[in-house]
């Protein structure tokens, strides 16, 4: 029976009807210690827990009824929860309890780091929602006809998908810049590398981060991709990370450059236009950060200033 018990990792311990400890087995070390036959549960759990265990024991005593309770107990390896369950005994007309106790520290701590990621999955949830009705109104504020706000919106939905993809693989630590500029080229230049020069640092962006500057990207990758250098095929844009301050805290500033194959009235960086919004206003207002969007007729220049709360500079991978 005792190399059951110890298997199994249960331990039991028996009380006479006075609730005075008669008997134990496969206690785990840090009680043995404390263990004193002949004494009530306070011994083992201390005053309070101790004067807990023993009214639900004699509750059991009175109504026969078997009861569950949880303990938690400090050890030198820190807090120890054990649930117990309890039962009346009955030889022979005289009554005792039978507590039989298992050791659920690794599941009670399991159950709360999985209540904490679904609190942090709805937060995370309610947040890509609001993202996403902001995205669905604004684009059709600017669209004059139902076909153009389809494809645009989809089109923003499937850029917003891509990033939730790279936060959802780091297990929501973030992204990678670049990771995050690839990903967002991919859809629009599928042969071959894709006509981007990527310089400077690495950075590795916050959740928040990765999200917004990768509707930033899509907004100025599909401009691209219809009037500018992706559209006829000119390896003439470069994406560089670089340090930089701001106000009084450490930043970095993201540069898009984009040299135009040719002058063009054909740029839909219009003044009323929902994707220089994006630019200029949602992109750096989501970090706390500042922007500057500057577009001629043979370049386009964007600028992004983040502070350090919205990125890490990690070694190279």
């Amino acid at each position: 029976m005792e190399r059951a018990l110890y298997g199994a990792g249960i331990s039991i311990v028996f009380q006479s009807a006075d609730l005075l400890i008669r008997h134990s087995e496969n206690l785990p070390d840090h009680l043995k210690a404390l263990l004193v036959l002949g004494k009530d549960d306070t011994c083992l759990f201390g005053e309070l827990d101790g004067i807990r265990v023993m009214q639900a024991k004699q509750a059991v005593l009175a109504n026969g009824e078997t009861a569950l309770i949880e303990v938690e107990c400090e050890t030198d390896d820190g807090t120890r929860t054990y649930e117990m369950r309890i039962e009346r005994t009955e030889e022979e007309g005289i009554y005792g309890i039978l507590s039989i106790i298992i050791e659920v520290t690794d599941t009670r701590h399991r159950e709360r780091v999985l209540k904490t990621l679904l609190r942090e999955l709805s937060h995370r949830t309610k947040n890509l929602l609001a993202i996403i009705q902001g995205i669905a109104t604004q684009t059709a504020r600017y669209t004059p006809s139902l076909d153009d706000f389809l494809t645009k919106f989809r089109g923003r939905l499937q850029s917003l998908s891509n990033s939730q993809d790279l936060v959802t693989d780091s297990s929501w630590r973030g992204a990678f810049l670049f990771d995050l500029a690839q990903r967002q080229f991919a859809p629009y230049w599928p042969e071959g590398e894709p006509p981007l020069r990527l310089k400077g640092i690495n950075a590795h962006l916050t959740p928040n981060a990765t999200v917004h500057l990768g509707l930033a990207l899509h907004e100025l990758v599909v401009n691209s991709a219809s009037h500018g250098a992706i559209a006829y095929g000119m390896p003439s844009i470069s994406l560089e990370c670089r340090l930089a301050t701001l106000g009084d805290r450490k930043a970095i500033e993201i540069v898009w450059i984009e040299r135009l194959p040719q002058s063009s009235d054909e740029l839909s960086f219009g003044e009323h236009n929902f994707g220089r919004t994006v630019l200029e206003r949602v992109v750096p207002t989501s970090m706390n950060g500042v922007a500057s969007f500057n577009v001629t007729p043979d370049l386009i220049e964007y600028r992004l200033t983040i502070p350090d709360s919205e990125y890490e500079i990690l070694k190279s991978r």
